[in-house]
């Protein structure tokens, strides 16, 4: 039976529409998804801030070497910074003075900081010398030479000559978790 062009056109919009409707309706089979960055670390890890709290935590205790960037030879504060944020593609340069004129200047002020934030510190008027990963609940993470490893400290710390003043904070992501901040802010970088 041959069908005329017009009834042929209304088969083939038919056609179409049946197409279109079973494709909709139909579930899409899953690609095989590549593992999340922290999937190890943890499978609570709902948000990039929560994965980088669980990436610094996770390497409390390795040892402090001076120049050091990985868990296995140890870690410097920068080292440990860069390691962590690379984990999240975000790449960061090496040095804590470096790292602190990167992403957003937050005022020094407890109750605005988000973990996943960079904390500065430094000595006097010398700048920033040392760097570290904001955790939450007025903590952070840092490579701390005097302590010979990677610890966790209150930041606000008795008073020790030892001790590096809190000069700034760093936002490293944005506040809806979803994208990172690459900006670089120019001059000191910091509420000092």
């Amino acid at each position: 039976m041959l069908l005329s062009s017009q009834q042929s056109t209304k088969c083939a919009r038919i056609a179409f529409v049946l197409c279109t409707v079973a494709l909709i309706g139909t579930p899409v089979a899953s690609q095989a998804q590549t593992p999340k960055p922290f999937e190890a670390y943890s499978n609570s890890a709902r948000s990039l801030r929560d994965s980088v709290v669980q990436m610094a935590k996770a390497q409390v205790g390795r040892r402090y070497r001076t120049g050091g960037t990985t868990p296995e030879k140890g870690f410097d504060c920068s080292g440990l910074v860069k390691y962590v944020m690379a984990a999240l593609d975000l790449k960061l340069p090496r040095t804590a003075r470096q790292q602190a004129v990167q992403g957003l200047a937050i005022n020094r002020d407890t109750s605005i900081l988000l973990p996943g934030d960079l904390l500065t510190f430094g000595k006097s008027k010398k700048g920033v010398s040392h760097v570290g990963i904001y955790i939450g609940e007025g903590k952070y993470i840092h490579a701390s030479s005097v302590a010979g490893k990677v610890i966790e400290s209150a930041i606000d710390r008795p008073f020790s000559p030892l001790i590096k003043a809190w000069k700034g904070a760093r936002r490293m992501l944005s506040l809806d978790d979803s994208v990172t901040t690459v900006a670089t802010t120019p001059g000191k970088g910091g509420s000092w």
